[in-house]
């Protein structure tokens, strides 16, 4: 597994600053409750309901990428009990 100089909380924050800046306004409400894997170095990123297919999609294309995964139009990408949370407008 490759190294990389952003701690988790780095990875999260990017990830979300790309999502709401380049790609949000793309992909709501068309793929709302998809997952959306995201390169926090390259921004491309995958939409599908299933998060490992769109991983290995985005892995394929860039195999050394940072990876996070979201849920389009959701708070979380997971939920361990109860139900996810919408984002904010």
């Amino acid at each position: 597994m490759p190294r990389t100089q952003y701690t988790n909380e780095e990875i999260g924050q990017l990830a979300e600053q790309i999502y709401r800046r380049s790609i949000r306004d793309k992909v709501m409400p068309q793929h709302k409750g998809k997952f959306l894997i995201v390169d926090i170095e390259s921004g491309d990123y995958e939409i599908d309901e299933d998060d490992l297919a769109a991983e290995d999609r985005l892995q394929a294309r860039r195999p050394d990428g940072v990876f996070f995964v979201l849920r389009i139009g959701y708070k979380a990408a997971y939920t361990l009990v109860g139900t996810l949370e919408e984002e904010d407008e």
